[in-house]
């Protein structure tokens, strides 16, 4: 359970984060959360993604740019929205969305949605 190892997995692209000993009730709402959503957010990850934001910004990511559009997504992405429903706010094909996610993915160094609201939360791009 230590915070370190968390964010470290999340950030390799886990979608959530469970200890062994969970309760049964944890598992199977972390199964649907990740099946409706794509990731789990438990208490101890919430409690990472707190220190997380606490720290200040890395040096190297704060020269990176985004296109407004781009900003976009990162604020949508970081909601409980689908893809889909992503476009749909975004008034656009699921495929631009996607080719969004890919751009920022590549300017990150991510592989997934996680590492993406990790990122946003500490640059204060979305807040808690």
């Amino acid at each position: 359970d230590d915070e370190t190892n968390i964010i470290r997995m999340i950030r390799a692209g886990a979608c959530g984060y469970l200890l062994k000993d969970s309760e049964p009730a944890q598992l199977k709402e972390a199964l649907d959360a990740v099946q409706a959503h794509g990731v789990y957010h438990s208490e101890l990850v919430n409690v990472a993604f707190k220190k997380i934001a606490l720290a200040e910004p890395s040096h190297a990511t704060s020269n990176i740019h985004f296109t407004d559009r781009e900003k976009e997504f990162i604020k949508l992405a970081c909601s409980e929205l689908t893809y889909k429903e992503i476009a749909t706010k975004m008034n656009c094909a699921v495929r631009t969305v996607d080719g969004h996610r890919d751009e920022i993915f590549a300017k990150l160094g991510i592989k997934s949605r996680v590492g993406l609201a990790l990122f946003a939360i500490k640059v204060g791009m979305v807040r808690m």
